[in-house]
């Protein structure tokens, strides 16, 4: 799983958890609901930290809470997949 899907996903699941749509996010996060939008769907294929911490700040957990998550194990392997082939 590529690292921007992870975070799209967490960002997804944290939302339902805390029952907020994307737009009240945004708002909560003080990001424009364009911003959050375009990441989410996917036409934003990064996000920078700041943003991310600010998501985190709507959220009400730390960048570390973020971060906890076996999503991000699998992110990790892909990453390192396409770092080795690279290599070679």
């Amino acid at each position: 799983m590529l690292l921007s899907v992870a975070i799209r996903q967490r960002i997804i699941n944290l939302s339902k958890q805390k029952n907020l749509s994307i737009r009240k996010l945004s708002k909560k996060s003080d990001i424009p609901y364009t911003t959050l939008v375009n990441f989410m769907s996917g036409k934003g294929k990064t996000i920078n930290v700041s943003t991310l911490y600010n998501i985190c700040l709507g959220l009400e957990i730390s960048l570390v809470d973020f971060f906890d998550s076996p999503i991000f194990l699998d992110a990790l392997d892909e990453h390192e997949k396409s770092t080795s082939k690279n290599e070679t």
